[in-house]
């Protein structure tokens, strides 16, 4: 079963190169300075703002169930 792995796996049936076109050649493409994930300044600043909060959120919800801080209405 194992015997041919090698040339099986050099068989053009499973690995098959063709040769790149000259309408086809790959170019590497420059980011564009200011844009991440496509989106806008605006955008992005919003995204950090909630990142922030939903990671205070789970830091002050983490220190409830931990017993490090009690809200005051448990007493």
């Amino acid at each position: 079963m194992l015997d041919n792995l090698r040339d099986q796996a050099a068989s053009s049936q499973y690995y098959q190169e063709e040769p790149l076109s000259a309408q086809e050649e790959v170019r590497p493409t420059k980011p564009s300075l200011g844009q991440f994930l496509g989106m806008k300044a605006q955008q992005r600043f919003i995204l950090a703002v909630m990142l922030f909060f939903v990671v205070c959120l789970l830091g002050v919800m983490l220190l409830f169930v931990t017993g490090k801080i009690v809200p005051p209405f448990l007493y």
